[in-house]
This record gives C-alpha cells, structure tokens and sequence, in this order.
C-alpha cells in the first residue's frame, strides 16, 4: 500500500512540474522574428512608396505613359503585398504546428490526470471500506493506525489538487483550440489575399500589354480606348441593381447608399451589395406572401391568391409589422413580405428581408444614421444601411474573407457556415468579387 502511496506521489509531483513549464516555448526565435519585423517592415515601405507614384500620376493629364506607369506601379505593389502575405503565411504555419503540439500535449496531460484520479479514488474507496475499529484491530501498533489515516488525509489533498489540475487543463485547452481557429482562419484568408493580388497584376499586366501595342504617336487609338473605358464605367453606374420587394435602382445610387453606409460599419460596399443582390435571387425562386390574418399569421401568395400557413410568427412578428406598417402608412394586409419555406416562418421585410422583430432592434439606429422618425425596410437607402448594421455585427468589418464568410452564413442562419448554410456564404462571396471589379473601374 505504501509503494502505491509513493508512485501517487510522484505520479502527481511530475504533473505538477509538467503544468508549470509546458507550452512555454516559442515558434520563433527573437532573432528570426526581428528579421521577419524588419523585412515586413521593407515591403510596407516599399508598397507606400508605390502607392506615392499611383497618387501622383492619376493627378497628370491622361497618356500612354502616364497609364503604363500607374499599371507598373499597381503591378509592382501587388507584387510587393504577394510576398508580404507570403511572409505571413509562413508564419501562421509555424504558430499552427505550435498550437497543435500544445493540444495534443494537454490531451495527454489530462489523460494522464484521468489515470492518476481513478487510481486514487480506488485507493481512498479501500481505506474509506475499513471501520475505525477494523482499521485500529489490523494495525500491530498505534503508529501505523495513524500513519494510514495520514495518508487518507494526504490522498484527499492530492485528489482535490489533481481535480483542478484537470480543470485548468481542459480550461487552457479549448483555449489553445479556439488559438488554432483563428490562426487557420487567417490562414485561409492570407491565401486569398495572395489571390487576389495575382488576379490584380494578371489585370493589369493585360492593361499593359495592351497600351504597349498601340502606337505612340497614334493619339487617335488611345482616345478610342479611353472613350471604351469611359463608357464601360457609365455602363455599370446606369446598369440597374435589383432589390426584393423593391424593384430595381441604379447601381451608382445603390453604390452611393452603400459606401455611406460602409462610413459608419466598416463593411465592405461590395459585400452589402452582394448580401441585397443574394436576397434578390433568393426572392425569385421563393416568391412573396401577405399576412391576412393578425391572429395567426397565416396569409396568401401574391399572384395566385392560394393560402399560405405561417407567414409571420403570430408571437414573434405580427405585433411588430403592424406597428411598422402603421408608422409608414401601409396597409399591413397588402404590404409585401416573404413567403415561408418548407418549414418555419416567412414575414421578412424589403430587400434586407429583416423579420419585424429584428427591424425594430434596429429602427432606433437606424433612426439616428439616417435622420427619419420612421426607417422604412422597403426603401432601398433604408434597407442597405440596416443590411450593413447587421452584417457588421456579425462581423463582417473585419474585411477578411472567411470573417465576410461567416457574416453571411450567419445572415442566413444564425451561426457560422456549416453544410446547411455554407452554400449562402460562398455564392455571397463570389457576387461580393464581381461587385468589386465593378467598382474598381469606376474609381480608375
């Protein structure tokens, strides 16, 4: 008894040793992150430097040089972000092969707790069978009846202390998981960086390629191409934007309503664009409702008439459209709102496709931000703005693109994507993309 005793002990000294100096190494060595700093900071220097040219061209009057040398500048400048994140890359794959380590050491650590608490709680389960009287009747002598009951003593002290060294240990390793998370995160979101960047310099190298064809003293070639840039940007500013439950406006104004949003959120005007214009498809293939019913939320399909069940929750959403509609004007039973899918409810508003209850979470804000009593979620600035609100909230000002991802996903279903949702955050993303090569020929 007294050598399992002792193998406790000692068993519970080296996890105890092993908790106070694990996971204390670090992936890079001062030196090497010094050099990593200092090269880092060369690309940023050498990026603003490009980015000085950019700025100073684009204030000279238009000419084939003048063009090349911008093109030159962005291609350069990509470039120089390319390797940049290629840096970074490397780095996170060194912190993801640390964090890695430091969960599969904590997982051995808490197995090893796992053994030493059975271990122990069989052992004191032993001494706790034995009456006193049994306990003082087997023992020679009273030195080795109040030896045992030391070691009792002594085993609970232990048990308690590896009892929290479990906790602390299961504590510190969700720590280390969700670590992980993020670093591969950014990860996936360097990647796309990368991407990115190659696709600008593919642009622009084919810009380049093009002006270096024409003929210099042949003004009249590249004013054609100039005339051909001029009306391509006219054509994306009058080209119209659909909105659900709203028709259609320019892209310019749809721009405009975005970019004044963006101000306040930090979203990308590309991606609440894109979350309106996944709303617009998405209302092609599932229709529109009306709520008829204030008791039960039950309504009918505009267009043929046929009875719908459960197109707003009665508790939830009915309560709050009609005070909605009242404050507009609109007659709550011939105002536009989503049919339900197979299963739940329907009752989303306008282009943002806010349900009631969620939009008046927002009016105040809203409210504030556009300087009207009374938001209305079928007005297109009104519907873009609450769209960028939400998105932000769910954390899509991160302007990365697994965080635009997920800000999707979660605008869709209410958490992170997922085999049910995912579909939602990758096709919001692709018509963020398109929306931003719109926008980057109009701001040429």
């Amino acid at each position: 008894m007294r050598k399992l005793f002792t193998f406790l002990f000692i068993t519970l000294f080296s996890l105890s040793v092993f908790s106070m100096v694990a996971f204390s190494q670090e992936d890079l060595s001062p030196a090497e992150r010094a050099k990593l700093e200092k090269e880092l900071a060369d690309i940023e220097r050498q990026i603003q430097q490009q980015q000085n040219i950019l700025t100073t061209k684009k204030t000279e009057g238009q000419s084939i040089s003048r063009d090349i040398s911008i093109l030159d500048a962005q291609i350069k400048s990509a470039q120089l972000k390319i390797k940049a994140h290629n840096i970074a890359i490397d780095k996170l794959g060194k912190d993801i092969t640390v964090k890695v380590k430091n969960i599969n050491s904590l997982s051995e650590r808490i197995d090893e707790d796992h053994k030493a608490l059975a271990d122990m709680i069989n052992q004191r389960n032993q001494l706790d069978s034995y009456s006193i009287a049994e306990a003082f009747l087997a023992k020679r002598n009273f030195a080795d009846f109040f030896q045992d009951f030391d070691v009792l003593a002594s085993l609970q002290e232990d048990l308690t202390k590896t009892l929290m060294d479990v906790k602390d240990a299961k504590a510190e390793n969700e720590n280390e998981k969700q670590n992980l998370s993020s670093k591969r995160d950014k990860e996936i979101d360097t990647k796309v960086n990368v991407e990115a960047e190659q696709a600008k310099i593919k642009v622009a190298e084919a810009e380049k390629k093009k002006l270096l064809a024409l003929n210099q003293q042949d003004q009249k070639s590249y004013q054609t191409l100039i005339a051909q840039q001029q009306a391509k940007a006219s054509e994306i500013k009058n080209k119209l934007f659909p909105l659900r439950d709203a028709g259609a406006i320019k892209f310019e104004d749809a721009l405009a309503y975005a970019n004044t949003a963006s101000q306040s959120t930090g979203v990308r005007p590309a991606f609440i664009l894109a979350i309106l214009q996944q709303e617009s498809n998405l209302g092609a293939n599932v229709g529109t409702c009306y709520m008829t019913d204030d008791t039960t939320g039950a309504g009918v399909k505009i267009g043929d008439g046929s009875a719908i069940l459960n197109v707003m929750k009665p508790t939830r959403d009915v309560l709050p459209f009609l005070e909605i509609t009242k404050s507009l004007g609109r007659d709550p039973h011939k105002t536009r709102v989503s049919c339900p899918w197979t299963i739940g409810y329907g009752g989303a508003m306008g282009p943002s496709q806010f349900i009631a209850s969620t939009w008046m979470m927002y009016r105040d804000r809203l409210a504030s931000a556009l300087n009207k009593a009374n938001p209305d979620p079928w007005m297109p600035k009104d519907a873009i703005t609450a769209t960028a609100f939400f998105v932000g909230d769910l954390g899509a000002g991160a302007q990365t693109y697994t965080a635009e991802r997920n800000a999707a996903c979660r605008y869709y279903s209410g958490s992170a994507c997922g085999p049910n949702s995912a579909f939602y955050g990758d096709q919001v993303v692709a018509r963020a993309n398109k929306i931003q090569a719109d926008i980057d020929i109009l701001q040429q």
